[in-house]
């Protein structure tokens, strides 16, 4: 497998009635609202949405029915590992109902990083959802699959692109809109302690950068290895 690279679509799943009134929504299972199908239609009648070999989803019904409308006609393998995060009392609720309650200001003076009352905190979430994404890019790299698509939550790609997105950025910098993604190029599959590289070679870690829509080549120094989807304006 050395050498050896997976292209990666983390992609958020569209609009649902949630999403549209700022609510925490993370496992309350809502399905896409006709605005979040009419975007996902929109996409694919304008042929922007990538190619991929295998596609992943949450088990979240507003991921499996965006992987469908997306890819249809393709299998979807389904990770529970990549559901969104438990945020516990602030389930289904926005910014504005919360706000005078001492937990939820709490959580917003840690800067996001305290524990959701009630719910998962930050590292047991990053830590479940690693584990099913590193397993499922270790099946494609062992199966030699070159592309895969991922359906899943924002938390889900904030929590993948800050360990692997490379230059290192914050969890909150990798923030995106329903609808919207990734592209991450993954190298070189597992190291000898399981955990996934950035790719590597004798003399140390190699990066791998887009010099063209399909070519990506390998940078030591000052390389990026992710570019925004759909996003014109996105500097790339």
């Amino acid at each position: 497998m050395k050498g050896k690279s997976l292209k990666v679509f983390l992609i958020r799943h569209s609009l649902t009635e949630g999403n549209l009134k700022k609510r925490y929504i993370g496992k309350t299972d809502e399905e896409l609202c006709p605005e979040g199908v009419k975007l996902l239609e929109m996409r694919l009648k304008k042929g922007s949405l990538p190619q991929a070999e295998r596609i992943y989803a949450s088990p979240m019904k507003r991921c499996i029915q965006t992987a469908k409308l997306c890819y249809p006609g393709q299998q979807i393998f389904v990770i529970e590992e990549l559901s969104e995060c438990d945020f516990g009392l602030f389930e289904n609720k926005n910014y504005r109902e919360l706000s005078g309650h001492t937990s939820y200001q709490e959580w917003v003076d840690s800067g996001g990083k305290a524990p959701f009352p009630g719910g998962e905190s930050r590292e047991e979430f990053k830590k479940r959802t690693l584990s099913g994404f590193e397993k499922s890019v270790g099946e494609c790299m062992e199966a030699g699959i070159a592309s895969a698509a991922y359906i899943v939550h924002g938390g889900t790609i904030m929590c993948i692109m800050e360990k692997y997105a490379f230059p290192k950025k914050g969890y909150y910098d990798y923030q995106i809109e329903n609808g919207e993604g990734y592209e991450l190029i993954i190298a070189d599959g597992f190291c000898s302690d399981s955990r996934l590289s950035a790719g590597s070679y004798a003399g140390g870690s190699r990066i791998f950068v887009p010099s063209g829509e399909t070519d990506w080549t390998p940078d030591y120094m000052d390389g990026k290895n992710y570019k925004r989807l759909f996003s014109e304006n996105e500097s790339r």
